[in-house]
């Protein structure tokens, strides 16, 4: 069985390590790889995202369980990876905050849209964009807000009013082609709009490559993080990641919300996706956590053949696949 399941999962980090590989030996330049991530991100996901949204049926409404399931799981995590750092690490505040999102922040497009895909097929794919369709936005938000709040509490000054800070994330979020992607569906919606002939081509053509092109550009990304010093926290936070996490959402989504079992599967997978690489972005734009953003990435991303493989086999088990 755990053949059978390597077969399904291997392709999909194959990619990711081929990536990698071109952009070590200098077989193609970084800049390929910032171009072909900003192809992933601006058109070829968002395309998918689109054709998902616009045409799925949405007879049961909003998927309430299905957000209460999963961020319940990152609120969890996060809560245990910031305690961990500040009380066992003694790091300042801000230090915590950048722990909760490296364990909590899971890799939805770039690895989490091809895995489901691969294992679950459609069916799968479907729960996973109604997540990815309020992810961004709620993720963004609490890590700026959580990260105000910590700055204040470290003393170090500079914090913004509440509404201020809102207003500059709705701004960023409404220039966010995934955002974008995600508005333009729900319009196409409301107005009944048929996805048809040479606008459906177009989009099927732009959306059949985000999934291969999204993990060969994620792995010549990888390349500029690497593993760093101070590497035990990373340690720690890989483990909550990649184990502890997709545990608690399976627990909560299987026998809390109790979701479907296709539903069940595809967010205990997501969860079990590596860090997301915005993750180091928002260690940048903070000052802090660095090293424990990247060392994340990097062994989530490393371990996720094996990782992903046993979670699939655990859900397999579970009758849940």
């Amino acid at each position: 069985m755990f053949e059978q399941i390597l077969t399904i999962v291997v392709p999909v980090f194959v990619l990711v390590g081929l990536g990698y590989l071109a952009a070590r030996t200098g077989l193609l330049s970084q800049s390929v790889g910032e171009g072909l991530g900003q192809f992933v991100f601006v058109v070829a996901i968002p395309s998918l995202i689109f054709k998902t949204l616009a045409t799925v049926s949405m007879d049961h409404g909003f998927p309430w369980a299905l957000w209460a399931a999963y961020f319940s799981g990152v609120a969890l995590t996060w809560a245990i990876a910031t305690l961990i750092v500040r009380k066992i690490f003694a790091r300042d505040s801000r230090a915590g905050v950048i722990a909760g999102v490296s364990a909590a922040f899971a890799n939805t497009v770039m690895v989490g849209i091809p895995l489901v895909s691969s294992v679950l097929g459609p069916d799968g794919l479907l729960p996973l964009v109604l997540l990815i369709s309020v992810h961004l936005p709620v993720m963004t938000i609490v890590i700026a807000v959580l990260m105000e709040r910590a700055a204040a509490a470290d003393g170090a000054g500079g914090s913004q009013s509440l509404p201020v800070l809102l207003k500059k994330i709705l701004a960023s979020l409404m220039t966010n082609p995934i955002v974008i992607a995600i508005l333009a569906s729900l319009v196409w919606r409301v107005f009944s709009l048929p996805l048809t002939g040479i606008p459906a081509d177009v989009i099927n053509r732009l959306s059949s490559t985000a999934l291969p092109v999204a993990l060969f550009s994620l792995g010549m990304s990888m390349v500029l993080y690497g593993i760093r010093g101070n590497l035990a926290p990373g340690i720690i936070l890989s483990v909550l990641k990649v184990l502890v996490m997709p545990a608690i959402v399976l627990v909560l989504c299987a026998y809390v919300f109790a979701l479907p079992p296709v539903w069940t599967a595809a967010m205990t997978l997501t969860a079990a996706c590596p860090t997301g690489v915005n993750v180091y972005i928002f260690a940048t734009r903070y000052g802090t956590g660095h090293a424990m953003s990247a060392n994340s990435i990097t062994l989530t991303t490393a371990a996720a053949v094996v990782t992903c493989g046993l979670w699939v086999l655990a859900l397999d088990m579970l009758g849940l696949i």
